[in-house]
C-alpha cells in the first residue's frame, strides 16, 4: 500500500516540465508529465515515485496534512513512551 501525503507545488521549469514540490518541509523535483490538469504554483498534487499523479483541492490537501502530523505526533510520543522503560 501506497500513501501519497499532499506536496505543494514551489516553483515549475517549465521547458523541462519539472516542479519543485514542498512536502511537510522537504523539497524535491517531480515530473509533470503525466498530469491531465494544469499545475501552477501554489496548487497542491500527490506524487509516486517522481511523478505528480492527481492534483488536489487546496482544502483536502491541508486537511490530509493536518491527519498526518497527528500521526506523526502520536508515533512521536509511542516512542518516546517506549525509551523510558
Amino acid at each position: 500500500m501506497c500513501l501519497s501525503i499532499p506536496s505543494k507545488v514551489t516553483a515549475i521549469e517549465t521547458e523541462s516540465n519539472i516542479a519543485t514540490v514542498d512536502t511537510m518541509g522537504v523539497e524535491r523535483k517531480v515530473s509533470l508529465d503525466l498530469l491531465g490538469d494544469p499545475v501552477a504554483i501554489g496548487d497542491y498534487v500527490l506524487i509516486h515515485v517522481g511523478f505528480a499523479m492527481n492534483k488536489i483541492d487546496e482544502e483536502d490537501a491541508l486537511e490530509s496534512l493536518k491527519v498526518y502530523r497527528e500521526i506523526l505526533e502520536q508515533m512521536d510520543e509511542m516512542e518516546a513512551g517506549g525509551q523510558r522503560e
